[in-house]
């Protein structure tokens, strides 16, 4: 891809800069966002590694020695991630944004990655126009949910039982197609202190939910239903998860708004934070097709 523009940006690979230097400069292009997340060095470092953040492959802009933005890119088999995309205020449409994607594809295609992934906060109308112009097509719509703790609940009677970490990556297993980035079972084998719950129900239904237990709050949710109908396990395995962490926040990302078990999260008190857009550029590989 052409990479050269009128505007006059450096591109510098993101290892070039501490994270202290990388967190500053991603929080000042979130000042003013539609949903800033806002981050400190600890917390991307621990971003970096769940999500196989490549800061080589990573690009800051630089613009007369200024730090203008920053982008970075995610690197697993077959595939890259476009994410932390972010543009001063006071710079934007003057090509930085366009810049930084453009010298990201390059990148990927320097590593023989031909399929790029994204997602995009829905209504963000200029990041999504930008990635529509530069070759990515829409997949699906996102839900980020969130829930509050409430006073305990007694939990659905059932059969549960609490899985150990490599109890549950063993169910996540590896091969689980093109999920959203964040939910890939690469993203759980990275995360530190993940659990999981299998449920059986007294009609035999059975499933098993999989979890991340943050200092504050629940996050990083991967679910099945094997036998019987996806919401009335859903409420059961959330109804165990909340009577056991009555006073954690719950945080889940980027869950396809036709999940068939998202009723029971409404039933259990979560409400939709946003929406992203999860996009494509290319094709998926037939590896992952295949999976």
């Amino acid at each position: 891809m052409n990479t050269a523009f009128a505007l006059d940006v450096k591109l510098i690979p993101a290892s070039q800069f501490t994270l202290d230097e990388l967190t500053g400069i991603y929080n000042q292009t979130r000042v003013d966002y539609m949903v800033p997340m806002p981050m400190n060095a600890a917390r991307l470092a621990e971003y970096i590694s769940v999500y196989d953040v490549d800061l080589e492959h990573s690009l800051v802009a630089v613009q007369e020695d200024d730090l203008r933005g920053v982008a970075m890119l995610g690197v697993r088999e077959g595939r890259a991630w476009i994410t932390r995309l972010g543009v001063i205020p006071t710079t934007r449409r003057t090509g930085v944004g366009e810049a930084l994607m453009a010298g990201l594809l390059d990148q990927a295609e320097k590593l023989n990655i031909q399929f790029d992934m994204l997602e995009v906060i829905k209504n963000n109308t200029p990041a999504h126009t930008l990635f529509l112009k530069l070759g990515f097509y829409e997949i699906g719509e996102l839900l980020v949910l969130r829930r509050s703790p409430v006073p305990p609940l007694d939990p659905v009677v059932a059969d549960a039982q609490r899985l150990e970490r490599h109890e549950a990556l063993t169910l996540v297993g590896r091969d689980r197609g093109t999920q959203p980035w964040t939910n890939q079972s690469e993203s759980l084998f990275n995360a530190q202190e993940v659990s999981g719950l299998y449920l059986t129900l007294g009609d035999g239904s059975r499933g098993w939910l999989v979890y991340q237990r943050q200092k504050f709050t629940l996050t990083r949710f991967i679910y099945k239903t094997e036998v019987g109908d996806p919401v009335k396990l859903a409420y059961a395995f959330l109804s165990h998860l909340h009577h056991q962490y009555p006073r954690l926040d719950t945080h889940i990302e980027n869950i396809q708004v036709n999940d068939p078990h998202l009723p029971a999260f409404y039933q259990m008190g979560y409400v939709e934070s946003f929406r992203r857009i999860e996009m494509w550029r290319g094709t998926p590989p037939q590896s992952l097709l295949a999976r």
